[in-house]
């Protein structure tokens, strides 16, 4: 059982076939897939799931927090697995490659600049937006 079935489970979602292979595709994702990347890999893995069937799924396990959707900019909704470990995001605007990366320097001058105005940090979203210096 991978990750996110396991979540699934965990959370008492009843898991049919097809929620199985959507919850596999993204547990073995390794980049920021939106709804219809999603449904290429989960039909090449069960040919009789619909794009509905995706789109139904991702909505299911976002709101049992379950995974993260993103707004990059480019017009699709991504996702990703909601997890405890923090990391922001460089998004390249000629490819739409998505970095993720810790930054302790980032982190600490975030709680500084909340704690200077009167705040206590309680969460962020970091988004960098750019392209490779040999395409610029």
């Amino acid at each position: 059982m991978d990750r996110i079935e396991k979540l699934c489970v965990d959370k008492g979602m009843r898991m049919t076939d097809q929620r199985r292979v959507v919850a596999r595709v993204l547990s073995t994702s390794h980049d920021h897939p939106d709804v219809e990347e999603l449904y290429r890999r989960a039909a090449a893995v069960d040919p009789h799931i619909s794009i509905a069937t995706v789109y139904r799924t991702v909505r299911l396990f976002e709101e049992a927090g379950i995974i993260s959707r993103h707004d990059f900019r480019d017009g699709r909704s991504r996702y990703e697995e909601a997890t405890d470990d923090h990391h922001d995001h460089l998004i390249d605007m000629k490819t739409g490659d998505v970095v993720e990366f810790v930054d302790e320097e980032i982190e600490k001058l975030q709680h500084a600049i909340a704690e200077r105005l009167g705040f206590k940090l309680i969460a962020h979203r970091l988004e960098l937006y750019g392209v490779r210096q040999e395409d610029a």
